[in-house]
């Protein structure tokens, strides 16, 4: 057998099996005409719009013969930019985004993890019902699901306040120090069905016959789950927590849902806030600069992270 596969990677290998090997492969214009309407959009819709930003963002707007003078953009370096990294209001915003991400994230991905286990588990009955059941809230888009939780929230509408107050709680969902972690659970709610569902496909793909193996050197459920298992999947986790630590960067639907019924969150309450607040009184440079620091530090924060836990699990 080994000198069969030697005899036949040589042939592969040899200028006549190449020339035969690419005489059966596809032509350029077949391959080109599968790749160019994914390319089209993709340049379109992305590198487009991704390299105006670029542009924008060092460009400046002057003014002749003083403050009511004609304006004109001009080419300004790293202006904007300065003026990024010296607003208060931003690091204010990415301080409080980054105080949710290292809270929320963690949470939710436990409570998918979780949910992901015990749908895995032959002891659960009905699984079709709960693994629908956990992803249905990904179904309802993120700013119904942030009005939904409003009305839950607000103190005049809300039945779950006036439970709560009438048994003396008296919680404060709209208050200055609850109203961040009121915008997380309706993140949580939002996206843990999603994390469970990656994490769930990943946990089907591990033969049965390791968990046996397992069970005859006389391992238990609980063994199984977090020996064997949770390692296994560690990829899926890893990826969805690049996924949460994009979407934590992105976080707006929820905050200015509540913004409407809550005068604890600003304009400026998380970065991606800013950036439109900034572009709504038509300072479009600046909030090009904002949109492009966000970009890097979410690009700094989740390839860091890949790169950091894909070396310790060995990936």
């Amino acid at each position: 057998m080994t000198d069969i596969a030697t005899r036949a990677t040589r042939r592969v290998a040899s200028p006549g099996g190449r020339r035969r090997l690419n005489g059966g492969g596809p032509r350029a214009g077949t391959v080109l005409a599968f790749v160019f309407p994914f390319f089209l959009p993709f340049v379109l819709f992305y590198l487009v719009p991704v390299g105006y930003a670029l542009w924008q963002s060092v460009r400046v707007v002057r003014r002749t013969g003083g403050q009511y003078g004609t304006s004109y953009t001009t080419f300004g370096g790293f202006e904007q930019y300065t003026k990024v990294f010296q607003n208060d209001e931003f690091w204010s915003s990415v301080g409080r985004i980054g105080l949710f991400g290292i809270v929320q994230v963690p949470v939710m991905l436990f409570v998918a993890l979780v949910i992901a286990l015990l749908l895995d588990t032959p002891l659960l009955r009905l699984k079709s019902v709960f693994r629908v059941t956990a992803f249905m809230p990904y179904a309802v888009p993120g700013v119904i699901a942030a009005i939904m939780w409003s009305y839950l929230y607000s103190p005049q509408l809300s039945p779950v306040v006036d439970l709560l107050n009438g048994i003396g709680l008296k919680p404060d969902f709209l208050g200055p120090g609850a109203v961040l972690w009121s915008a997380a659970n309706i993140s949580t709610w939002l996206w843990t069905g999603y994390n469970m569902l990656i994490m769930y496909s990943a946990l089907q793909s591990i033969p049965q016959e390791l968990y046996e193996a397992a069970r005859l050197d006389g391992a238990t459920n609980w063994s199984i789950a977090w020996r064997i298992k949770v390692p296994i999947i560690a990829p899926s986790i890893i990826l969805t927590t690049v996924f949460s630590i994009i979407g934590t960067l992105q976080l707006y639907a929820e905050p200015a849902v509540l913004r409407q019924i809550s005068s604890n969150i600003s304009s400026t309450f998380t970065p991606n806030m800013l950036a439109y607040a900034v572009a709504s009184g038509n300072n479009y440079q600046q909030a090009a600069a904002i949109s492009v620091v966000i970009a890097v530090i979410t690009f700094v924060l989740s390839f860091g992270f890949m790169r950091l836990t894909s070396k310790r699990a060995g990936l």
